[in-house]
């Protein structure tokens, strides 16, 4: 079982200045690239002055999840423990933690740390750290209790130490369950959103209805732009008005398509398989662009040149966000009343999860219920 540091209360909630050796912690994860994922126990380090120990109680399933524990981008070290949009109690916090106290409601993203000092880091956009960069799992761990550069786990776990530079506030009043999935899908569509200025007024894509896309309509809707939808499945046409959608196209629809040439400022490609780019980079208006943060396993088919230089069309990619951007999205989530439609499942149920996600059988985020691992 997970061991829990005693507090006398909350004002007293603190843990010596050195680490007193690692706490030993339930987890979830895989051995082999072909093993179904079950039980494991693993180490995380106590709480040193900047740390806050978190009990994990919801962890989103993303499909790169799926992705590293199955060793699909190559390069997965094992065993290997998920998740990395992580909802919890603070259960303790270090001497010189000023940001959060026990009994808060926080979240854990897809990073840990950064180097601090590279010009992307400086910006505040550590998901661009020239390294060392932690990421949430499957990342040196340069702070693992016994053995330094051990791969990190992720939020398949019950607890988790976390730098309190990398822990982010929940908004009261969000379900904490259905916010856990902003901590990926839901800053991994804010922030390309937000960079590129989408508001009122302007058209506005949306490619694939997922578990990125369905939170890039809400999120685009509450920018004020105009949202169209585009799926390949007639049978989502209602769901993606319900959430926000003001039209849904068929993409295997040609007549369908042309109809939008020439029209759009901007496009949210979030669909995770490779597939024809050129179909939507003609739907750009002049000077409009196109941003990719769906991550196949096989590359997409190169696009035709002439789609971006006749226009002046960008095509570009965006990677989650850092952690100031992560707390904007979060009060904006807050502000409008956004969370993530979820399917709550037991750690147990797991490889189930990721066969229905294969199969886009969830709408449209599993959140896993950290309870069942506990008991």
């Amino acid at each position: 079982m997970p061991v829990k540091t005693k507090v006398a209360s909350r004002k007293s909630a603190r843990v010596p200045a050195s680490p007193t050796g690692p706490l030993v912690t339930r987890a979830y994860g895989s051995t082999s690239a072909t093993a179904p994922l079950g039980d494991l126990t693993i180490e995380r380090r106590a709480p040193g002055p900047k740390d806050v120990l978190i009990d994990i109680q919801y962890c989103g399933v993303c499909h790169s999840d799926l992705h590293t524990a199955r060793n699909e981008w190559k390069g997965t070290v094992y065993p290997c423990v998920p998740g990395h949009e992580m909802v919890g109690k603070v259960i303790a916090v270090g001497a010189k933690v000023k940001k959060f106290k026990v009994g808060q409601t926080v979240g854990v993203g897809c990073m840990l740390d950064s180097c601090r000092k590279c010009h992307g880091c400086k910006k505040g956009e550590e998901q661009y750290c020239d390294g060392p960069c932690t990421f949430s799992y499957n990342s040196p761990d340069p702070k693992h209790p016994t053995t330094p550069g051990t791969m990190t786990y992720g939020g398949y776990s019950t607890q988790i130490t976390v730098d309190q530079d990398f822990v982010l506030s929940i908004p009261k009043g969000l379900d904490p369950a259905a916010a856990a999935p902003l901590l990926c899908a839901g800053i991994t569509t804010y922030s390309p959103l937000h960079h590129w200025g989408v508001k009122k007024g302007q058209k506005v894509g949306i490619v694939g209805l997922g578990g990125l896309g369905h939170m890039g309509v809400k999120i685009a809707r509450a920018m004020g732009a105009h949202v169209v939808l585009f799926t390949t499945s007639p049978n989502k046409v209602k769901d993606a008005k319900r959430l926000g959608a003001h039209e849904v196209v068929i993409s295997k629809d040609p007549a369908a398509m042309n109809a939008h040439a020439n029209s759009f400022d901007f496009i949210l490609d979030t669909v995770s398989a490779n597939h024809d780019l050129d179909a939507y980079l003609t739907l750009l208006k002049l000077d409009g662009a196109m941003c990719l943060v769906g991550a196949p396993e096989h590359p997409h088919p190169s696009p035709t040149v002439f789609n971006l230089i006749f226009k002046r069309r960008t095509l570009a990619g965006s990677l989650i966000g850092g952690i100031r951007e992560t707390q904007e999205m979060l009060n904006f989530c807050g502000k409008h009343k956004i969370v993530s439609d979820i399917e709550i499942i037991p750690m147990q149920k797991i490889n189930q999860a990721y066969e229905r996600m294969l199969k886009n059988d969830v709408k449209y985020r599993f959140v896993i219920d950290m309870a069942s691992l506990k008991r």
